[in-house]
Protein backbone atom coordinates (compact mmCIF):
# COMPACT_ATOMS: atom_id res chain seq x y z
CA UNK A 1 0.00 0.00 0.00
CA UNK A 2 0.90 3.74 -0.97
CA UNK A 3 0.78 6.13 1.85
CA UNK A 4 0.58 9.36 -0.03
CA UNK A 5 1.90 12.39 3.15
CA UNK A 6 0.28 15.60 3.79
CA UNK A 7 2.60 18.68 2.96
CA UNK A 8 2.74 19.15 6.86
CA UNK A 9 4.41 15.34 7.18
CA UNK A 10 6.24 16.09 4.48
CA UNK A 11 7.30 19.18 6.24
CA UNK A 12 8.14 16.92 9.16
CA UNK A 13 10.37 14.52 6.81
CA UNK A 14 12.44 17.40 5.34
CA UNK A 15 13.68 18.35 8.96
CA UNK A 16 15.05 14.13 9.22
CA UNK A 17 16.36 14.92 5.11
CA UNK A 18 18.02 18.19 6.28
CA UNK A 19 20.32 16.65 9.12
CA UNK A 20 20.61 12.93 7.04
CA UNK A 21 22.43 15.87 4.85
CA UNK A 22 24.08 17.41 7.09
CA UNK A 23 25.59 14.89 8.24
CA UNK A 24 26.48 13.56 4.99
CA UNK A 25 28.03 16.12 4.64
CA UNK A 26 30.20 16.09 7.80
CA UNK A 27 31.14 12.33 7.09
CA UNK A 28 32.40 13.15 3.52
CA UNK A 29 34.56 15.73 4.88
CA UNK A 30 35.55 13.43 7.97
CA UNK A 31 36.89 10.89 5.19
CA UNK A 32 40.41 11.11 4.11
CA UNK A 33 42.99 8.97 3.57
CA UNK A 34 44.66 7.34 7.10
CA UNK A 35 40.99 7.39 8.61
CA UNK A 36 39.48 3.92 9.63
CA UNK A 37 35.53 2.81 8.34
CA UNK A 38 34.86 2.39 11.94
CA UNK A 39 35.94 6.07 12.94
CA UNK A 40 33.22 7.11 10.20
CA UNK A 41 30.72 4.61 11.76
CA UNK A 42 31.38 5.96 15.36
CA UNK A 43 31.25 9.52 14.41
CA UNK A 44 27.85 8.75 12.68
CA UNK A 45 26.79 7.23 16.11
CA UNK A 46 27.77 10.11 18.26
CA UNK A 47 26.05 12.82 15.87
CA UNK A 48 22.57 10.74 15.55
CA UNK A 49 22.59 10.28 19.18
CA UNK A 50 22.95 13.64 20.09
CA UNK A 51 20.38 14.77 17.83
CA UNK A 52 18.37 12.10 19.34
CA UNK A 53 17.10 10.45 15.99
CA UNK A 54 16.81 6.74 15.35
CA UNK A 55 19.30 4.32 12.81
CA UNK A 56 16.80 2.70 10.47
CA UNK A 57 19.58 0.70 9.69
CA UNK A 58 20.86 -0.47 13.11
CA UNK A 59 18.48 -4.00 13.91
CA UNK A 60 17.34 -3.96 9.99
CA UNK A 61 17.07 -7.94 9.24
CA UNK A 62 15.65 -8.05 5.47
CA UNK A 63 15.72 -11.48 4.26
CA UNK A 64 18.78 -10.73 1.70
CA UNK A 65 20.97 -10.02 5.06
CA UNK A 66 22.92 -11.96 6.80
CA UNK A 67 21.46 -11.20 10.76
CA UNK A 68 20.78 -7.85 12.09
CA UNK A 69 23.14 -4.43 10.32
CA UNK A 70 24.32 -3.67 13.88
CA UNK A 71 25.53 -0.67 12.06
CA UNK A 72 24.45 3.40 11.19
CA UNK A 73 25.98 3.47 7.92
CA UNK A 74 27.00 1.24 4.73
CA UNK A 75 30.32 2.14 3.89
CA UNK A 76 31.21 0.80 0.39
CA UNK A 77 34.75 0.63 -0.81
CA UNK A 78 35.92 0.51 -4.38
CA UNK A 79 34.49 -2.22 -5.92
CA UNK A 80 31.87 -2.45 -3.22
CA UNK A 81 28.38 -0.49 -3.96
CA UNK A 82 25.85 -1.33 -1.63
CA UNK A 83 25.30 -2.63 2.10
CA UNK A 84 29.00 -2.45 2.90
CA UNK A 85 29.55 -3.76 6.26
CA UNK A 86 31.83 -0.74 8.55
CA UNK A 87 35.06 -2.72 9.28
CA UNK A 88 38.58 -2.47 10.51
CA UNK A 89 39.50 -0.86 7.17
CA UNK A 90 41.86 2.01 6.66
CA UNK A 91 41.34 4.28 3.70
CA UNK A 92 44.13 4.26 1.67
CA UNK A 93 45.19 7.32 -1.24
CA UNK A 94 42.65 6.74 -4.15
CA UNK A 95 40.01 4.75 -2.59
CA UNK A 96 36.08 5.48 -3.69
CA UNK A 97 34.08 5.36 -0.66
CA UNK A 98 30.28 5.56 -0.59
CA UNK A 99 28.55 6.40 2.47
CA UNK A 100 24.48 5.96 2.89
CA UNK A 101 22.35 6.67 5.79
CA UNK A 102 18.85 6.44 6.67
CA UNK A 103 17.50 7.96 10.22
CA UNK A 104 14.15 8.72 11.47
CA UNK A 105 13.25 11.54 13.71
CA UNK A 106 9.81 11.86 15.86
CA UNK A 107 8.50 9.30 13.35
CA UNK A 108 9.99 10.07 10.15
CA UNK A 109 12.66 8.76 8.10
CA UNK A 110 14.75 10.14 5.49
CA UNK A 111 17.51 8.31 3.13
CA UNK A 112 20.36 9.47 0.80
CA UNK A 113 23.61 8.38 -0.01
CA UNK A 114 26.87 9.66 -2.15
CA UNK A 115 30.05 8.55 -3.10
CA UNK A 116 33.73 10.40 -2.71
CA UNK A 117 37.26 9.86 -3.47
CA UNK A 118 39.67 10.08 -0.65
CA UNK A 119 43.65 11.45 -1.82
CA UNK A 120 44.27 11.34 -5.42
CA UNK A 121 41.45 11.31 -7.53
CA UNK A 122 41.04 8.48 -10.54
CA UNK A 123 39.58 10.52 -13.74
CA UNK A 124 37.52 7.48 -14.25
CA UNK A 125 36.28 7.11 -10.48
CA UNK A 126 35.45 10.72 -10.92
CA UNK A 127 33.68 10.01 -13.98
CA UNK A 128 31.88 7.04 -12.32
CA UNK A 129 30.65 9.20 -9.53
CA UNK A 130 29.65 12.17 -11.48
CA UNK A 131 27.13 9.85 -13.51
CA UNK A 132 25.59 8.75 -10.82
CA UNK A 133 25.15 12.62 -10.04
CA UNK A 134 23.62 13.24 -12.79
CA UNK A 135 21.30 10.64 -13.00
CA UNK A 136 20.20 11.17 -9.84
CA UNK A 137 19.28 14.90 -10.95
CA UNK A 138 17.39 13.78 -14.09
CA UNK A 139 15.27 11.13 -11.95
CA UNK A 140 14.26 13.96 -9.43
CA UNK A 141 13.19 16.10 -12.29
CA UNK A 142 11.33 13.57 -13.61
CA UNK A 143 9.37 12.89 -10.33
CA UNK A 144 6.78 15.46 -11.32
CA UNK A 145 3.07 15.06 -10.50
CA UNK A 146 1.40 13.51 -13.50
CA UNK A 147 4.17 11.55 -14.56
CA UNK A 148 4.47 7.99 -14.70
CA UNK A 149 7.14 5.98 -12.21
CA UNK A 150 8.56 4.58 -15.40
CA UNK A 151 9.88 8.47 -16.03
CA UNK A 152 12.17 8.58 -13.37
CA UNK A 153 13.60 5.09 -13.81
CA UNK A 154 13.83 6.02 -17.71
CA UNK A 155 15.09 8.99 -17.03
CA UNK A 156 18.32 7.30 -14.88
CA UNK A 157 18.81 4.69 -17.56
CA UNK A 158 19.11 6.78 -19.97
CA UNK A 159 22.04 8.71 -18.21
CA UNK A 160 23.75 5.58 -17.26
CA UNK A 161 23.95 4.44 -20.97
CA UNK A 162 24.84 7.83 -22.55
CA UNK A 163 27.96 7.28 -20.07
CA UNK A 164 28.82 3.73 -21.42
CA UNK A 165 27.69 2.04 -17.55
CA UNK A 166 25.10 -0.76 -17.66
CA UNK A 167 22.16 -0.58 -15.21
CA UNK A 168 21.80 -3.15 -12.61
CA UNK A 169 17.85 -3.74 -11.89
CA UNK A 170 18.10 -5.91 -8.64
CA UNK A 171 18.61 -3.27 -6.36
CA UNK A 172 17.06 0.35 -6.76
CA UNK A 173 15.24 3.49 -4.37
CA UNK A 174 11.75 2.60 -3.30
CA UNK A 175 8.90 4.49 -1.29
CA UNK A 176 9.73 5.97 2.17
CA UNK A 177 8.19 7.93 5.21
CA UNK A 178 7.32 6.21 8.34
CA UNK A 179 9.75 3.84 7.40
CA UNK A 180 12.49 3.40 5.58
CA UNK A 181 11.60 0.73 2.96
CA UNK A 182 7.77 1.74 2.01
CA UNK A 183 5.89 1.17 -1.83
CA UNK A 184 6.55 1.66 -4.43
CA UNK A 185 9.42 -0.03 -5.46
CA UNK A 186 12.17 2.54 -7.96
CA UNK A 187 14.25 0.67 -10.61
CA UNK A 188 16.86 2.51 -12.01
CA UNK A 189 16.32 1.51 -15.59
CA UNK A 190 12.65 1.32 -17.22
CA UNK A 191 10.43 3.30 -19.84
CA UNK A 192 8.47 6.36 -19.76
CA UNK A 193 4.99 6.76 -19.79
CA UNK A 194 4.43 3.17 -17.65
CA UNK A 195 3.86 2.43 -14.30
CA UNK A 196 2.33 4.53 -11.09
CA UNK A 197 1.24 7.72 -11.89
CA UNK A 198 2.91 9.85 -9.49
CA UNK A 199 0.57 12.23 -7.16
CA UNK A 200 1.65 15.17 -4.77
CA UNK A 201 2.60 13.46 -1.62
CA UNK A 202 4.65 10.80 -3.11
CA UNK A 203 7.92 10.59 -1.38
CA UNK A 204 10.36 8.02 -2.79
CA UNK A 205 14.42 7.51 -2.82
CA UNK A 206 15.45 7.74 -5.74
CA UNK A 207 19.27 6.05 -6.18
CA UNK A 208 21.22 5.35 -9.06
CA UNK A 209 24.28 3.00 -8.72
CA UNK A 210 26.51 1.98 -11.37
CA UNK A 211 29.59 -0.26 -11.43
CA UNK A 212 32.43 0.85 -14.07
CA UNK A 213 32.52 -2.32 -16.65
CA UNK A 214 29.68 -4.75 -15.44
CA UNK A 215 26.04 -4.16 -14.95
CA UNK A 216 26.34 -8.08 -12.60
CA UNK A 217 26.90 -8.22 -8.82
CA UNK A 218 28.37 -10.86 -6.24
CA UNK A 219 27.46 -10.51 -2.87
CA UNK A 220 30.18 -10.82 -0.20
CA UNK A 221 30.17 -14.09 2.66
CA UNK A 222 29.07 -11.60 5.12
CA UNK A 223 25.22 -11.87 3.31
CA UNK A 224 25.66 -7.91 3.16
CA UNK A 225 27.83 -5.94 0.64
CA UNK A 226 27.46 -6.01 -2.87
CA UNK A 227 30.10 -5.72 -5.22
CA UNK A 228 30.75 -5.34 -8.68
CA UNK A 229 31.02 -9.24 -10.24
CA UNK A 230 33.84 -8.17 -12.35
CA UNK A 231 35.59 -6.14 -9.57
CA UNK A 232 35.62 -2.83 -11.40
CA UNK A 233 35.10 0.06 -9.28
CA UNK A 234 31.35 1.38 -8.30
CA UNK A 235 29.35 4.40 -7.32
CA UNK A 236 26.10 5.41 -5.56
CA UNK A 237 23.62 8.52 -5.38
CA UNK A 238 20.79 8.76 -3.54
CA UNK A 239 17.95 11.61 -1.93
CA UNK A 240 15.04 11.51 -0.36
CA UNK A 241 12.50 13.26 -2.74
CA UNK A 242 8.30 14.37 -2.35
CA UNK A 243 6.26 14.51 -5.07
CA UNK A 244 4.58 18.06 -4.73
CA UNK A 245 1.99 20.21 -6.56
CA UNK A 246 4.91 22.56 -7.44
CA UNK A 247 7.25 19.73 -8.35
CA UNK A 248 9.67 17.32 -7.08
CA UNK A 249 11.23 18.82 -3.84
CA UNK A 250 14.76 17.35 -2.59
CA UNK A 251 14.57 16.55 1.44
CA UNK A 252 18.13 15.89 2.09
CA UNK A 253 20.08 18.45 0.00
CA UNK A 254 23.59 19.07 0.97
CA UNK A 255 25.21 22.81 2.70
CA UNK A 256 26.56 24.12 -0.02
CA UNK A 257 25.42 21.67 -3.11
CA UNK A 258 22.17 22.78 -3.54
CA UNK A 259 18.97 20.67 -3.42
CA UNK A 260 18.90 18.18 -6.93
CA UNK A 261 22.55 17.69 -6.31
CA UNK A 262 24.06 14.65 -4.65
CA UNK A 263 27.22 16.08 -3.87
CA UNK A 264 30.44 17.60 -4.81
CA UNK A 265 31.75 16.51 -8.10
CA UNK A 266 35.25 16.74 -8.48
CA UNK A 267 36.03 17.13 -12.63
CA UNK A 268 39.00 14.77 -14.35
CA UNK A 269 42.15 16.55 -13.54
CA UNK A 270 41.05 18.64 -10.35
CA UNK A 271 42.68 18.74 -7.27
CA UNK A 272 42.13 16.61 -4.01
Amino acid sequence: MIELKSAAEIDRMAVTGRFVGELLAELSGVAAVGVNLMDLEHHARRRIAERGAESCYWDYAPSFGRGPFRNVLCLSVNDAVLHGLPHDYVLRDGDLLSIDMAVGIDGWVADSALSVVVGTPDPADLRLIEATEVALAAGVAAARPGGRLGDVSAAIGEVAHSYGYGVNGEFGGHGIGRTMHEAPHVSNKGRPNRGLTLQPGLTIAIEPWFCRSTDRIRVDADGWTIRSADGSRTAHSEHTVAVTTDGPRVLTGRPGHGTASAGTVQKPGAAS
